[in-house]
């Protein structure tokens, strides 16, 4: 199994330096978010141009190429031939990030053979950092203020394993704050229907993703669309978590760097 565990400081001093410019931008009174709509008419702001612009140079020292939500579109005939690449996505949760919500993160992750196996998450309002590697398995630190350059050695020092020992009653559930379907309303509909207890809790953007591989939520079904990069980061952590993001089948894991980069529908639960 390789070892990509040198690269991890890389992926998270990219993340809090996008964070910082996120912030900056978020916290002014008198700045303009620019918001544009995309071809799929999801929001883009100055936010993700910036962000995106320093996380891909902060990556370009590495050997691998960028997949990103904001670069340019890279023909699969030229993708497949990349065994590891980063996937970004350099503000997930851009509406939350309009909504001022606090709930967007940013997301970076090394996929190698089709598999995440380092990923960085950064929270930069609530100023979590969530990071994982194969080698090394997955960590939540919080208190991660994005102004400062915290040493790798600082970070491992004060970071806590996860999962964290979270005990709750019943079925805890975390459901898109922006996405919530019909069909993920059956699939919680259908566990109450087991009998356990269900609680339902919202949450925007890869949160979803780390609430599960933290232990606060047991299960995230997914029901509607998201791309590759809305996962890639909080899929390496869930793994290195002992999780798995499933699809529907409850049993085959999701792929990268697929020739479409949609998603399916999917489920995170422990493995």
């Amino acid at each position: 199994m390789a070892d990509f565990s040198n690269y991890l400081y890389i992926a998270i001093r990219a993340a809090l330096d996008a964070g910082k410019s996120i912030m900056d931008i978020y916290t002014d009174p008198d700045a303009d978010f620019e918001v544009e709509s995309k071809a799929d008419n999801s929001p883009l702001t100055v936010a993700d141009r910036a962000a995106n612009q320093l996380i891909t140079s902060a990556l370009s020292c590495t050997p691998f190429p960028v997949l990103s939500e904001e670069g340019k579109e890279i023909p699969f005939k030229e993708r497949k031939k990349w065994n590891t690449l980063w996937v970004v996505d350099p503000l997930d949760g851009t509406k939350e990030f309009i909504k001022k919500n606090g709930e967007f993160t940013v997301n970076i992750a090394l996929i190698h053979q089709g598999v995440p196996v380092l990923g960085v998450i950064y929270v930069p309002v609530r100023k979590e950092l969530y990071f994982a590697c194969e080698k090394i398995g997955a960590y939540k630190l919080p208190g991660v203020d994005y102004t400062a350059q915290p040493a790798m050695d600082e970070i491992r020092t004060k970071a806590v394993g996860l999962p964290l020992s979270y005990g709750h009653q019943g079925i805890v559930i975390v459901a898109s704050r922006s996405h919530l379907t019909n069909e993920t309303r059956s699939y919680i509909d259908n566990l109450r229907k087991q009998g356990q207890p269900v609680t339902m809790i919202s949450s925007g953007s890869s949160l979803k993703i780390c609430l599960v591989a933290e232990g606060s939520a047991d299960l995230y079904p997914r029901f509607a669309p998201t791309m590759e990069w809305d996962t890639a980061a909080g899929h390496a952590i869930a793994r290195a978590a002992g999780c798995e993001i499933y699809q529907v089948d409850e049993k085959t894991p999701i792929q990268y760097n697929k020739e479409h980069l949609l998603n399916p529908w999917f489920v995170v639960k422990p493995v």
